[in-house]
């Protein structure tokens, strides 16, 4: 049977919210251990975390990741396949969520919100091999033989550390699969701020992975430019440079009707149109952040202190 070591990144006396259930997982408890990573620096902690890991799978959690208890027996039926290297799964918006949650939702899985990336928040098809624009970190699996092989996470990257390191492994022929069924629930942020800071994050995550990695995906650079676009509309002015500011309100007033219909969420998909102009802006600004601010950027990852504690039948021992 496979041994799986599960991860939790937590700030230092941060609540781990996943415990409540990780305790009702159907899984050997002689088979699974959990290690709590207490940090400032997420990819800091989870490569100690993975360093003192016993199992043979690690599989990476967020704080607030809550699980169904079948996850580590479905997770195991795809490591079956020697050949499989990373699974994971969707992180979903919870019933519970509330009205302006659900509408941040409802813009990560649009295609003209979340785009390539939307299956990493919805539940869509079937199981298959993929690439890391399907793969999301709170919700991953790695074997731990081949992660410590890579190297794991480069620490100079948070967010999109799990993005660089999948695309080594998927470039050394290894597979990754997505299994929609494999699924987490998430809470969206809890305000507008919150969540244009989380998408602002992701653009300067994207911009530094494809400093330090170099592989350009250039769909990532759409919205820098639109954002570019924006800037010098008010320097550049005529009636002929109106004509994409236009089409793109009315692509978000399309696809803010459609997302609607599709979710059956019609209050929430009233803000759509704000919250997509909004997407595009935060993500492109973190773009240009992130290439223009990196070669200058210091990390404190080095210095950052983590603490390890392994539960063991959730019985809690430092490490």
């Amino acid at each position: 049977m496979i041994r799986f070591s599960v991860i939790i990144p937590v700030k230092p006396g941060g609540d781990v919210k996943a415990l409540q259930m990780l305790r009702e997982i159907d899984y050997p408890l002689d088979s699974w251990e959990l290690l709590i990573a207490e940090g400032g620096n997420p990819s800091r902690q989870r490569n100690r975390a993975a360093a003192q890991a016993s199992g043979d799978v690690l599989y990476f959690l967020d704080d607030d990741s809550l699980v169904q208890p079948f996850f580590l027996r479905r997770a195991a039926l795809r490591y079956e396949d020697p050949a499989v290297a990373v699974v994971g799964g969707p992180s979903l918006t919870p019933d519970t969520d509330t009205f302006l949650q659900h509408a941040f939702g409802m813009v990560l899985v649009s295609r003209f919100g979340g785009g390539g990336v939307r299956n990493r928040y919805r539940c869509h098809g079937t199981v298959r091999a993929t690439g890391e624009h399907e793969l999301i970190l709170c919700n991953l699996g790695f074997r731990r033989e081949l992660f410590l092989e890579f190297g794991g996470f480069d620490e100079r990257l948070y967010p999109n550390e799990e993005n660089e390191l999948m695309d080594r492994i998927a470039a050394s022929g290894r597979v990754l699969i997505h299994d929609p069924e494999l699924a987490v629930t998430r809470s969206q942020r809890s305000s507008v701020r919150a969540f244009v800071r989380q998408l602002h994050g992701y653009g300067r995550g994207r911009a530094e992975q494809t400093i330090i990695g170099g592989k350009i995906k250039y769909i990532a650079f759409v919205p820098p430019l639109f954002v570019l676009y924006l800037l010098a509309l008010p320097f550049r002015y005529s009636p002929i440079m109106l004509i994409p500011l236009l089409l793109y309100l009315a692509l978000a007033l399309l696809f803010s009707l459609r997302e609607g219909v599709r979710n059956r969420r019609y209050l929430p998909a009233m803000l759509l149109p704000i919250l997509f102009c909004l997407f595009h802006c935060a993500f492109g600004a973190g773009v240009i952040r992130g290439f223009l601010l990196y070669p200058f950027r210091s990390s404190n990852g080095g210095r950052c202190e983590v603490t390890i504690r392994r539960v063991k039948c959730f019985g809690e021992q430092p490490v």
